[in-house]
């Protein structure tokens, strides 16, 4: 079983949506058993749209619950040094176009790249991983090859909100 890295705000982000959940659990049972009580099954819209959702919020959970284990928390203040790993932040030049971009390398379940999180296990995060300022890399993207220079790699120890 291979790990996930995950930092240890996302970790707690993690533990903290599980519990929602769960606690969702009393309210679908109860939807379920007052949709239970008007009748025919059959055609009861509201019984088989509790029931969808019960199957959704159990799935949720139960893939939740089996990631846990394969987290490796990263405490992201720690980090530092000239490699691109889990944690830096990167600034990225097009250089066909000269158009720069930043981005903060996070495990798959942290990315989010309207706010610049990307995962290490993307195209770019891989072809990163390992590289230095200076260090160009060619990313094989769904709309063709593109050629970055690095511009800079920080650790800044947060996670970007």
């Amino acid at each position: 079983m291979s790990s996930i890295p995950i930092s240890v705000q996302g970790f707690e982000n993690i533990k903290k949506e599980l519990d929602r959940l769960k606690k969702e659990r009393p309210e679908v049972i109860k939807a379920i058993a007052e949709a239970r009580e008007e009748g025919d099954l059959k055609e009861n819209g509201g019984y088989h749209a509790a029931r969808e959702r019960q199957g959704m919020l159990e799935a949720k959970i139960n893939y939740i619950e089996s990631r846990i284990p394969q987290f490796q928390v990263i405490d992201i203040s720690t980090l530092k040094g000239p490699k691109i790993t889990f944690g830096a932040t990167v600034t990225l030049e097009n250089i066909e176009t000269g158009e720069n971009k930043t981005y903060t390398l996070m495990g798959p379940d942290e990315s989010d790249f309207k706010k610049g999180l990307i995962s290490i296990e993307s195209p770019v995060g891989k072809a990163l991983l390992g590289k230095e300022e200076g260090d160009e890399i060619v990313v094989n993207a769904p709309k063709g090859r593109i050629e970055y220079g690095i511009v800079e790699v920080e650790f800044k120890g947060i996670v970007p909100a």
